[in-house]
């Protein structure tokens, strides 16, 4: 197949604006490497989520925008829809973040570490700090429960829009024809997948830090304020 100089322009429009809107938009990496650190995901587990929700996140996208290539539908009714969508994913992050946030405090509050003193009989004294975390862990980890946190990001990622997508590269794409659509479609979702990715996983190697400025024990909180933060930034200040 020749690709023409207009399709090329087009596919390289696809890979800057992905970089960019991904790079320029805290809520596209920022509930990923907090979720990851509060809840001491694997290296795996971590990619997989990040993956999973960037995928759900262009892919329903890409869904909308073939069907109203195919019904004929103005690009001004699919954006006021997007518009629409995305106003739903933002007020779920802030929901879902301010949630999180307030179980984040309630668990710091039960887990202040606290002195406990030990006398003997031969008049010895010690004393030993710990938290109710520490000694309750093995309740949790033997009751093998899983976290709903990953379901719910993609979810919220799923209903959260890719702005530019359709506006400025699917319906231009349209013009020349469907496989221009889907060349233009699969760069913009493989740039955006693999910036997500990039940033969570060089992100990742800065784990120790709240350890070492001892905020280990607000990480769940600090979470939680960070999610809510990328949901306010889209709803008011249009990030």
């Amino acid at each position: 197949m020749d690709i023409s100089s207009e399709l090329l322009i087009l596919l390289g429009t696809s890979a800057s604006i992905a970089f960019f809107h991904t790079l320029l938009g805290p809520d596209h990496y920022l509930p990923f490497i907090m979720m990851s650190r509060s809840g001491k995901w694997s290296t795996s587990k971590t990619v997989w989520v990040t993956i999973l929700c960037g995928a759900g996140h262009v892919a329903s996208s890409i869904m909308l925008g073939f069907l109203g290539i195919a019904f004929g539908l103005t690009l001004s009714k699919l954006t006021a829809f997007e518009s629409f969508r995305g106003n739903i994913a933002a007020w779920g992050l802030l929901a879902f973040g301010l949630t999180y946030l307030v179980w984040g405090i309630r668990k710091a509050i039960r887990n202040r570490p606290h002195r406990h003193e030990h006398a003997h009989e031969a008049g010895d004294a010690h004393s030993h700090k710990h938290t109710h975390s520490s000694e309750h862990a093995h309740v949790h980890k033997a009751a093998g429960s899983k976290s709903l946190t990953p379901w719910v990001l993609f979810v919220i990622f799923v209903l959260g829009p890719c702005e530019p997508l359709i506006p400025m590269l699917m319906y231009p794409a349209a013009k020349n024809s469907m496989t221009s659509v889907w060349l233009v479609s699969g760069v913009f979702a493989l740039v955006t997948i693999l910036t997500m990715l990039t940033v969570v996983m060089i992100a990742s190697y800065k784990r120790d830090l709240m350890r070492s400025i001892n905020l280990e024990r607000y990480t769940h909180a600090i979470a939680g304020a960070i999610v809510s933060f990328c949901g306010i930034s889209i709803l008011f200040l249009g990030l």
